[in-house]
């Protein structure tokens, strides 16, 4: 693998993320997904629940590029409501370990005002390198 997850010595360490990310190889970016299905039809308005289908389409959207979370080394989420993403942070860290694993990227989460889809509780950019 030619990832390599960048830690300053003497920094704390970082929990469910990456300070920073190297990697060579081919690059892999998405576009803003939420949490709608193929249909581009919410299945709910739960935010774990938007977020677990964000995840899904994020790994679906990788592997047409014959990547996988594995590859991942940047997730940008926005949320619409940073206390429903602090609220219960062992299920948010369960479904975010059954779909890409125990691989955490660089990460950053941004709360904004709204997004597009009004019913759309997180958005999530990825960038992957594949090693060539």
């Amino acid at each position: 693998m030619s990832i390599t997850l960048l830690h300053p010595p003497g920094w704390k360490p970082a929990k469910g993320y990456a300070n920073g990310v190297t990697a060579r190889g081919r690059m892999v970016l998405t576009g803003g997904l939420i949490g709608w299905n193929a249909d581009c039809q919410f299945e709910t308005d739960d935010f774990l629940g938007q977020v677990e289908q964000t995840l899904r389409n994020v790994v679906a959207v990788l592997a047409e590029a014959g990547a996988g979370p594995e590859h991942l080394v940047r997730l940008t989420w926005y949320i619409t409501d940073k206390t429903e993403y602090l609220a219960d942070p062992k299920a948010l860290g369960r479904i975010y370990r059954e779909i890409i694993g125990r691989h955490y990227p660089a990460m950053a989460v941004v709360q904004v005002v709204a997004l597009i889809e009004d019913r759309a509780k997180v958005e999530i950019e990825a960038t992957a390198i594949v090693p060539d």
